[in-house]
């Protein structure tokens, strides 16, 4: 599934949504690629056999005009939110995603758009990529902090970059202030226990961030 919606666990359209429950609005999830840079322990796809039966596992990649030919078809005035996480890390797209927000805020400029993402772009491609962002196609970045130090960060994401994955995406998340105006970092409330998220909220303290738990998924 490349365009969906969320109605309690299940991932489906925002036309089937709103069959379901016609009041309210939606965010609805762009996805983009299988392809990850990390291996994360709590993460879906390490709980569960995948295959291309599964909803959100793309038998292939799809084309920017696959993808804006699902938004057309979109019934914005129940939109609340634009958010490109997918099954996959969306920036090992960095250009088709660039061009897919650009085209968002081109069509429904009153529209939210979100980012969930490792933060490692940086590693993937050798250059400082928040600058993509400029232009105000992108309102909110999230980024998956996971753990307050780099050890702790390493055994739960297993990047393939490595150490010095952890104070990369850290740098990425204060680059991105100069061109989101809401950069939040993240970590998931039943992975880590309180003393752990204490120190996670410190350290985005110290540093001008802003810290969201947020809930497991994993079943």
């Amino acid at each position: 599934m490349i365009v969906y919606t969320v109605d309690k666990g299940e991932y489906i359209t925002l036309t089937e949504s709103l069959q379901r429950q016609p009041e309210g609005k939606r965010s609805i999830y762009v996805n983009l690629t299988n392809r990850c840079t990390c291996a994360c322990t709590f993460c879906l796809r390490q709980l569960k056999d995948m295959d291309t039966e599964a909803s959100l596992w793309l038998k292939e990649e799809p084309a920017v005009g696959q993808v804006e030919e699902q938004l057309e078809k979109v019934p914005w005035s129940y939109v609340k939110e634009v958010v490109f996480c997918g099954f996959g890390e969306p920036t090992m797209r960095l250009n088709e995603l660039v061009q897919l927000l650009t085209w968002v805020k081109r069509r429904q400029p009153e529209i939210p758009t979100r980012l969930n993402t490792n933060g490692l772009s940086d590693l993937a491609y050798g250059y400082d990529t928040s600058a993509v962002f400029a232009g105000g196609i992108l309102d909110t970045i999230s980024i998956s902090l996971n753990a307050s130090n780099a050890e702790r960060y390493l055994a739960l994401t297993r990047s393939k970059f490595g150490i010095a994955s952890y104070e990369a995406m850290l740098k990425f998340a204060l680059h991105c202030q100069k061109y989101i105006a809401d950069v939040v970092l993240t970590v998931v409330d039943q992975v880590e226990d309180a003393a752990e998220i204490e120190a996670c909220r410190k350290l985005c303290d110290l540093r001008g961030l802003k810290l969201r738990v947020r809930p497991y998924e994993g079943k």
